[in-house]
């Protein structure tokens, strides 16, 4: 459920900024690729945000999957479904545009989770540096055993 969530969520993000694009910028391709880079920026944000916390509550080997399965859920979604928002189909700008908004999309998406990854690792709030802190804190109380000679 929640990796339909996360998906539904990034295709949203489309969805928007190809409705502002349709009702905004229709004949401006300046204004139509600033709005694409920012979609673009807002999904890796998202996706920082989301990889911040889960990272935090379980380890890499049960969010990384939901994230990824959720990324490209959303990509598919966007790139397949989205030009329909727009009056378009996926393929009528060629297969340069195609693959670019893929590249586009797979970039701004690995890019925006490592860095929710290495933020919460560099704070120490990551899932490892927990249970690390909570076994040294564990080793250092435990009474000290008394040896008999």
């Amino acid at each position: 459920m929640q990796i339909a969530s996360l998906a539904a969520a990034l295709f949203a993000i489309n969805v928007i900024a190809r409705l502002v694009i349709r009702i905004g910028f229709n004949e401006d391709d300046t204004a139509q690729n600033r709005v694409s880079i920012v979609m673009f920026a807002v999904i890796g944000l998202v996706l920082a945000t989301v990889t911040f916390f889960r990272s935090q509550r379980v380890p890499p080997s049960r969010w990384l999957p939901e994230v990824a399965a959720a990324a490209i859920g959303g990509m598919l979604l966007t790139i397949l479904v989205g030009p329909f928002v727009s009056g378009d189909s996926p393929f009528s700008g060629g297969a340069g545009n195609f693959f670019s908004q893929v590249w586009l999309y797979s970039g701004f998406a690995v890019v925006g989770t490592l860095l929710g990854y290495w933020l919460a690792t560099m704070l120490g709030r990551d899932y490892r540096s927990k249970a690390l802190a909570a076994f040294a804190k564990a080793k250092l109380t435990k009474p000290r055993r008394v040896v008999r000679r």
